[in-house]
């Protein structure tokens, strides 16, 4: 994280920017009544997230609902509504519910010694709590790709148990051509990205440009 207050980028604007780079992320859609977040959901389980500059942690401070169906989805963005009140401007965002898989965050940001720099860790809350994180500069190759999952002590539960390693290798790969492509990102993070065995999402994209 950056000690400095920069614009936060739209997050389809973020999502627009990661297709360019062939990173994939979840079905999502700006909602902006009940009504419409029932009909994204077709039925299916979503989950609501308020965005707003003034709220950097949206899971702390539960700006975050998950696995809604029916009336949940209702009582959940009128719940938005009201702690969005203080946070204005704000939008609401829904997404399909992403199951399955593990969580890592895959990100970087621009350091006035080192320039652009790339973390990959276990994702969610994971991150702060275990410590386990690898971090480059950037432009990175393959090798620093594969040296960065072997640092980690969750490398086996990452890449489960090396079968989606090559993937994983490309993500971080793709992520490093972003940032260096990019001069006005200053700080991106994908957290969670969801890995599984044959795939994977970028759940949340948080990026703070210059």
């Amino acid at each position: 994280m950056t000690g400095k207050l920069m614009p936060l980028l739209d997050y389809f604007e973020g999502k627009k920017l990661l297709d360019r780079h062939g990173i994939k992320s979840v079905a999502s859609r700006y909602v902006d009544s009940a009504e419409s977040a029932v009909e994204f959901s077709e039925g299916d389980p979503i989950v609501l997230k308020l965005i707003s500059g003034k709220a950097l942690h949206k899971s702390k401070s539960g700006l975050v609902k998950l696995d809604l169906r029916g009336t949940e989805i209702k009582r959940a963005f009128a719940e938005l509504q009201e702690k969005g009140k203080p946070l204005k401007p704000y939008r609401i965002i829904a997404q399909k519910m992403s199951k399955g898989g593990v969580e890592v965050i895959m990100g970087g940001r621009t350091d006035p010694q080192f320039g652009k720099l790339i973390l990959l860790g276990l994702g969610g809350i994971y991150v702060e709590v275990f410590k386990d994180f690898a971090l480059r500069a950037c432009p990175i190759t393959k090798q620093d790709a594969e040296e960065m999952i072997a640092q980690l002590k969750s490398r086996d539960v990452i890449t489960f148990n090396g079968k989606n390693s090559g993937m994983v290798i490309q993500l971080l790969l793709s992520v490093s051509k972003m940032l260096m492509d990019n001069c006005r990102i200053d700080e991106i993070d994908l957290n969670p990205l969801i890995l599984r065995e044959n795939g994977y999402e970028a759940v949340d994209i948080r990026i703070l440009t210059k």
